[in-house]
């Protein structure tokens, strides 16, 4: 029997915006209304109606997984409106309420921004699917797991080719190698002030300052983390010169979330 579980949405809750706001880049929308996507290896689909969130698992593995994966707890609520006392983030929030941050898996997370970098979301998420196919396991018909760093450290360039993501094939490959060996130490990332995150992302080729920030904050729930691509660059020049402002601190990741999102897609840019 098909498993189901159902739960009142929290009230600053937008699924859609929270799965496609270039934050992830596997989930997709089902003919039934559902975002699909695959944590672990596990595919999961989820529906928000009428103010209730439904997800194809029993609630024992909605807590175990998807809690934490959607930031369930947080009370997002006092957070955003303590933003408010910024007016551009106050036009941010009100115009996108309901993005939260996604806690996704930390190698998933770095790889999927290695692959991001100067490119477009539709080919990244080719890009990711291809490698998915290609070196993950098959879950259900179409789904695939993500490949773990052990399964692509003895890949070489030429291995990577059918994926077609270019000069990045090279930077996975040293991302897969130094993270299996551990030479990049995911554990003590984790448990550590970011200053170190930051330092020890460095260490793998092509990965600069925004990767290694998206990989802090999307990876590693490093909430202060700041990834800047060229619309939050823009974002900065354009409105914070002087720095993002009080209000943010200890939560500028969160922030930054809102300000991308609006400085990509709200009507006040056009």
């Amino acid at each position: 029997m098909k498993k189901e579980f159902k739960i009142k949405a929290p009230e600053v809750f937008n699924l859609e915006l929270t799965l496609d706001c270039g934050q992830a880049f596997r989930w997709e929308k089902d003919e039934n209304g559902a975002m699909c996507g695959v944590i672990g290896n596990t595919l999961y689909k989820i529906k928000q109606e009428n103010g209730e969130l439904s997800f194809n698992c029993g609630k024992e593995e909605f807590d175990s997984v998807l809690r934490d994966y959607l930031d369930f707890d947080r009370d997002y609520k006092t957070l955003t409106e303590s933003f408010f006392a910024d007016e551009h983030l106050k036009a941010a929030v009100s115009e996108f309420n309901g993005i939260r941050i996604l806690h996704q898996q930390p190698w998933e997370t770095l790889c999927s921004f290695i692959i991001s970098q100067n490119n477009n979301i539709p080919r990244i998420k080719g890009i990711i699917k291809r490698l998915c196919e290609s070196f993950g396991d098959e879950i259900e018909e179409g789904w695939y797991s993500f490949p773990d760093a052990e399964r692509l450290c003895g890949c070489t360039v030429e291995d990577l080719a059918p994926l077609r993501s270019g000069f990045r094939a090279k930077y996975i490959i040293d991302a897969a190698e130094k993270v299996a060996s551990g030479e990049v130490n995911f554990e003590k990332i984790k448990s550590s002030d970011i200053s170190f995150g930051r330092e020890e992302l460095i260490k793998i080729k092509g990965v600069g300052k925004k990767v290694a920030e998206c990989t802090l904050l999307y990876g590693f729930g490093k909430d202060e983390a700041f990834p800047e691509d060229v619309w939050v660059k823009r974002i900065m020049a354009e409105l914070y010169p002087d720095g993002m402002p009080e209000c943010t601190k200890g939560y500028e990741g969160i922030a930054q979330q809102y300000l991308f999102h609006w400085r990509r897609n709200s009507e006040s840019f056009k």
